[in-house]
């Protein structure tokens, strides 16, 4: 099955799709090892890890769209793109959707927000009118040469102009083609079973620590009837804390010895494929660079079972 027609699958399955977001390739091999469907690419993480910064529309498509490609190329789960806002009009989200299509996504988020964009639980977000953002998801359907290509049409009117009006841009997005409606910084519970009951079409939810959402849980998104829940900043923040806490130990230690919380050499080998990469020198080396980097094939055959 294509990775676009099973995205699609998932995202219209009666059970919850969970979705965490991926900021680099390597949190994009964790969520996969993990067992999780699909990944997410976030943009808020991109950001933070690729330039130190908030999501805030500083990230550029082509920047975007190369380490998506690293990651669609990394996993053999769907992978939705973050498309932000399309990266300018109507023009712009058709190229967007080319693009990241062509890079190996299964599907992509598009957003109502103005330029520049910003993460959608940061004060100060703008929204374009919702004819233009028609206009937006109709060029994106069209742009996509694959049919099942997931468009997942993203609206931040819930805190800018309230419950009702992202309803009715959620029923009006779906109309021009979307495939999945995400009401973003929905702000209540209740809030949250009503854009999900009010939207005639499958409903996104996001869950991050110190959003706007409450943090339900995904069962409870289930019963209430959301397609699809997506964890984007989960990840990074998970791995800055990490890196944090191990700094902070060396620091205080001054030594890595009996430092918690790490992963061994041999699960992050395994994790960055270095078993493949043997299988490949085993047999495309000649004998004598084998024998030159591994004194023998037996050599190379014990660095293969030792993952060093």
């Amino acid at each position: 099955m294509k990775k676009t027609t099973l995205l699609k699958k998932l995202i219209n399955d009666p059970e919850i799709l969970v979705m965490p977001g991926a900021y680099d390739v390597l949190s994009a091999r964790l969520i996969e090892a993990a067992g999780f469907k699909a990944v997410q690419c976030s943009g808020f993480g991109f950001a933070a890890s690729l330039l130190g910064l908030p999501d805030i529309g500083i990230l550029s498509s082509t920047q975007m769209l190369e380490i998506t490609r690293n990651i669609c190329h990394a996993v053999d789960i769907p992978v939705m793109a973050d498309g932000d806002n399309g990266f300018g009009n109507a023009v712009n989200t058709y190229y967007t959707v080319r693009e990241f299509e062509a890079a190996g996504a299964a599907g992509i988020n598009l957003e109502d927000q103005i330029i520049p964009k910003r993460c959608g639980h940061i004060t100060g977000k703008q929204c374009i009118s919702a004819e233009e953002m028609v206009l937006k998801i109709k060029a994106a359907r069209e742009a996509a040469k694959d049919p099942d290509f997931v468009i997942n049409a993203r609206t931040d009117a819930y805190m800018i102009y309230g419950e009702e009006e992202a309803i009715r841009r959620g029923n009006m997005y779906a109309k021009a083609g979307a495939d999945l409606i995400f009401v973003e910084a929905v702000t209540s519970v209740e809030g949250i079973k009503r854009v999900i009951k009010g939207i005639d079409a499958p409903v996104s939810i996001n869950l991050l620590q110190g959003g706007r959402t409450p943090l339900v849980t995904i069962q409870e998104l289930q019963e209430w009837g959301a397609a699809r829940v997506s964890i984007p900043v989960t990840s990074v923040m998970a791995a800055a804390w990490g890196v944090k806490q191990a700094l902070e130990y060396i620091k205080e230690k001054g030594t890595i010895k009996d430092l918690p919380g790490v992963i061994g050499f041999e699960e992050f080998a395994g994790l960055v494929k270095l078993d493949e990469i043997r299988d490949l020198e085993s047999r495309y080396l000649t004998e004598e660079e084998i024998a030159m980097r591994y004194q023998s094939r037996d050599g190379l055959e014990k660095a293969k079972s030792e993952l060093h």
